[in-house]
């Protein structure tokens, strides 16, 4: 089923395959401007503390008075220099890609900030997405290289409807802000005890492929702990909170689905079917 997007002003609002619109706050230029920084920020101190390593090691014991970089390509030997090249070269480029791939859209600025990138239908980003959109953050940086300044970005976020720059609009991603007003805490939500209606499907039942030995007890604790309170919660409520308990799964999983009869909570009660059924089996 296709995805239908509305924008106003700086929310973006995602139909979901339900037919219910979940509502995002658009990431604000300033909020990922201050992001960025601090990114760069870790980045470069990372980048001269790198290359102090390697200073250091090159003038240990030598009483030469060249300056640190001469020292190091004249007194260390070429295959010391070939690792530091490569881990300046794997820093300066890999630094954006990696953390949003590992931390679910998010780098230690966006995190900072309450930014997270996802993709543009609501889902959690992929090693391609992140990819993608941070191997074009350098014509983005235009007219900055080692000293991004972003004004190619800049333009293209005040001319896309969903404040987007070329790497997201390369990428199919956007950057939201995490708001914690949409919908009950967890602990809110999973205050008290009730009787067990977590395994009472309300969703078709949804079938994809994934390795769900691969899930922790604790996660699916948390699965089963939604279905059983989502009754008591509004339909807005319940959608978004299925969402928030989906994303982190599905980046863990990577589940092979068929989209036209997806949805958020049907992965939930399939996970929670299967992750059961093999508890059973094993003992």
């Amino acid at each position: 089923m296709a995805q239908h997007f509305l924008e106003a002003e700086e929310t973006l609002i995602i139909e979901t395959p339900e037919r219910v619109q979940l509502e995002f706050s658009l990431a604000s230029i300033g909020n990922r401007f201050i992001a960025a920084a601090i990114d760069h920020a870790i980045q470069y101190l990372s980048i001269v503390a790198i290359v102090w390593f390697f200073y250091w090691m090159a003038s240990s014991g030598s009483s030469s008075s060249s300056t640190p970089i001469d020292q190091i390509f004249t007194e260390m030997p070429k295959w010391t220099i070939a690792i530091m090249i490569l881990l300046l070269f794997l820093l300066f480029t890999g630094y954006f890609i990696f953390f949003e791939w590992l931390w679910n859209g998010q780098t230690p600025g966006k995190r900072l900030m309450k930014l997270r990138v996802i993709r543009d239908d609501g889902r959690p980003v992929t090693l391609w997405e992140a990819i993608a959109r941070n191997l074009l953050r350098v014509f983005d940086a235009a007219p900055g290289f080692f000293l991004p300044v972003y004004s190619v970005g800049l333009i293209v976020v005040f001319i896309s409807g969903r404040d987007q720059r070329v790497g997201d609009v390369f990428a199919g991603t956007v950057v939201v802000r995490e708001r914690t007003d949409e919908a009950p805490t967890f602990e809110e939500t999973f205050a008290t005890a009730v009787s067990d209606s977590a395994f009472r499907r309300i969703q078709p039942r949804f079938d994809f492929e994934a390795d769900i030995s691969a899930l922790t007890h604790h996660e699916v604790d948390v699965v089963e702990a939604f279905l059983r309170r989502r009754w008591e919660l509004a339909e807005r409520q319940r959608l978004w909170m299925a969402w928030r308990v989906a994303l982190p799964l599905m980046y863990k999983l990577k589940p092979n689905y068929n989209t036209q009869n997806f949805t958020y909570e049907g992965f939930l009660e399939e996970i929670l079917h299967r992750f059961n059924a093999r508890q059973r089996l094993l003992n």
